[in-house]
């Protein structure tokens, strides 16, 4: 059985490390966790995970944020993965730091990736992690938040939610989107 988990973000430098990319950042944590790396594929950076019969495809796409939804579609296809085991990975200004909410549908909530992901395959039915980055800024200061880097604290704070992130990723595909919603949501 193959999943594929998509961790969203920017590529370049200039985006490496900021509250936007913590999908990549969850990504690369459980990729290094794994001891597997990312190769270059189309459409993204691109490594595969076994994991107790099952095959994780994860991918960073390189479509920029905003076109995400061309990543996802071309993997999907390409891996002949169904909707149901495809899992995005998202930041979240709703949520406060470091919370971690897994749901099975639902809206983009204004996150550019998600809207593009949803416009490409004709749904919003699809599973998503969401990872809270907080929402402390000034009022209009929403982009340059949520393009900066995290503060000190929520950094030393970083890895054990990253840690946590790719164990909710690792349930999902062993033991089911609800099974997991119940085990995790709810801490």
């Amino acid at each position: 059985m193959k999943y594929l988990i998509v961790g969203l973000g920017n590529i370049g430098e200039e985006y490496r490390e900021t509250r936007h990319n913590i999908g990549f950042m969850v990504l690369d944590a459980l990729a290094k966790a794994s001891n597997i790396v990312f190769s270059d594929k189309r459409y993204g950076a691109v490594a595969c995970l076994s994991l107790k019969g099952r095959q994780l495809i994860l991918l960073k796409p390189s479509t920029y944020m905003n076109l995400s939804g061309n990543a996802v579609r071309y993997w999907m296809q390409q891996e002949k993965i169904p909707l149901e085991n495809v899992l995005i990975v998202v930041d979240d200004l709703a949520l406060p730091f470091g919370s971690l909410r897994l749901k099975g549908k639902g809206s983009d909530a204004g996150h550019n990736g998600l809207k593009h992901i949803a416009a490409t395959l004709g749904t919003q039915n699809y599973a998503r992690l969401r990872f809270g980055i907080g929402n402390d800024f000034p009022r209009g200061g929403q982009i340059d938040f949520v393009l900066g880097r995290f503060c000190e604290d929520d950094r030393k704070l970083l890895p054990e939610r990253l840690e946590t992130a790719g164990e909710i990723i690792k349930s999902f595909c062993l033991a089911g989107l609800n099974n997991t919603m119940n085990q995790y949501n709810n801490k």
